[in-house]
Formats: C-alpha cells, sequence, structure tokens
C-alpha cells in the first residue's frame, strides 16, 4: 500500500461445509437453520483485520475511538468499508471486497464443524472475548487456514444483507438482493458470553451503523 505497509491475504481453498448451527448448539440463534453451502471457487481472505494503519493509508484520517497502528481499524459503518475499498482498489487494481457470509463462516470454520474453530468452547486465552479493549491484530493462535481473529477482537462486516437462510443446499449464495441490514460476524472483545463469537453467529445493523467494536477484513477473488 506504500510507505512499507502490506496487506496479506490467504487463499482459501474451495469446498464445501454445513452453514449454520445444529439445534443443540448452546445459545444458538433462531436464523441459523443448518444447510449445505458449496463454494466453487477458492478465494483470497485478509489474514488479519483491517489495520488502522492500512485504513490511514488509503482514508487519510482514523475514526478509530481508541488508536493503535496495528489494532484493527474500528468506529467504520458497511458504507465507510465500501467507500474504503473503492479507493483500495483504485489504488491497487487489486478487486478487493467484503466477503459474503458464507466465505466468512467458511473460512472461519476452516474445516471445523463445532461451535467455534477451536473446539466446543471458547476462551479469552484464544481469542480477545469479553476484555477491556481491542488488541493488535495477530495476537492470538490463527485457525487451520491461517486467519487470525475470526474469533473476537472486532466484528466483522460482511457483504450480504442479512435475512433468513434459504431452504435446502446452497452453491456460491450472496444473500438477498434487498434488505434493511448488513450481516456482521466473528463477535468482539465487548461481547460478554464467548457464544457471541461463535463461528455460526450471526447479527445484521444497517450500513450506516458504526461502533467502537466494529472492523471488518477483506476478501478478493483470483
Amino acid at each position: 500500500l506504500g510507505k512499507g505497509i502490506n496487506l496479506e491475504m490467504v487463499l482459501v481453498p474451495a469446498g464445501k461445509f454445513m452453514m449454520g448451527s445444529p439445534v443443540s448448539e448452546t445459545d444458538r440463534g433462531n436464523r441459523e437453520t443448518q444447510h449445505e453451502v458449496s463454494l466453487t471457487k477458492p478465494f483470497y481472505m485478509g489474514k488479519y483485520e483491517v489495520t488502522q494503519e492500512q485504513w490511514f493509508e488509503i482514508m487519510g484520517v482514523n475514526p478509530s475511538r481508541e488508536k493503535g497502528r496495528m489494532f484493527p481499524v474500528t468506529d467504520v459503518s458497511w458504507n465507510d468499508c465500501q467507500d474504503f475499498i473503492k479507493k483500495l482498489n483504485a489504488k491497487t487494481n487489486g478487486g478487493y471486497r467484503l466477503p459474503t457470509e458464507a466465505e466468512w463462516e467458511y473460512a472461519c470454520r476452516a474445516g471445523t464443524t463445532t461451535a467455534y474453530s477451536v473446539g466446543a468452547s471458547l476462551t479469552n486465552t484464544e481469542a480477545n472475548i469479553a476484555g477491556e479493549s481491542i488488541k493488535e491484530v495477530g495476537s492470538y493462535k490463527p485457525n487451520a487456514f491461517g486467519l487470525y481473529d475470526m474469533h473476537g477482537n472486532v466484528w466483522d462486516w460482511c457483504e450480504d444483507w442479512y435475512a433468513n437462510y434459504p431452504a435446502g443446499a446452497l452453491t456460491d449464495p450472496k444473500g438477498p438482493g434487498t434488505g434493511t441490514s448488513r450481516v456482521l460476524r466473528g463477535g468482539s472483545f465487548y461481547d460478554l458470553y464467548e457464544s457471541r463469537a461463535r463461528s455460526s453467529n450471526r447479527i445484521g445493523l444497517t450500513p450506516a451503523d458504526r461502533t467502537y467494536y466494529f472492523g471488518f477484513r477483506l476478501a478478493k477473488t483470483p
């Protein structure tokens, strides 16, 4: 990106997985109906959440309430993320975008079927949950795909509109064509309960919403 600032991406292989959660999963939501999803093409996913130094290099400002060069950028809305991506792509000709919700969950699970990529439970030694503040990206161990902070730290905006899942198996889903809320995934340091960071947990907020525990990571189609 310039000035020695790099944007690291990880190639995630194509594959098939069960999206959503089984009815037996603790604290599951009613919009997590389990269904088979096939992702037919590999894609790149941000190794880390977008950092404040990366945001500043592209946008020239740092909106984050708690400042730190290697902290994830926060206080950004879905709309803000689109502005960043537009400017990033103009600078790099890179084809960057937000991940689809299906890509995000597939990348988070990294081949696992448990509530978390580390197993049936999650502690604050494994992710930044129920903490006092954000932490530098990469402060915890990565998942099996080599992705950091898929659980906790800050919520990640996804591309999709938020809605109930369609019935049946899906191939390369992109979510509904319209809506009022966009999807966020992964939980944050602010959430007191580990279940908010489950691989399948999903929330929806308007594209203009922003706060100090919302951030994002990038995706890119090869």
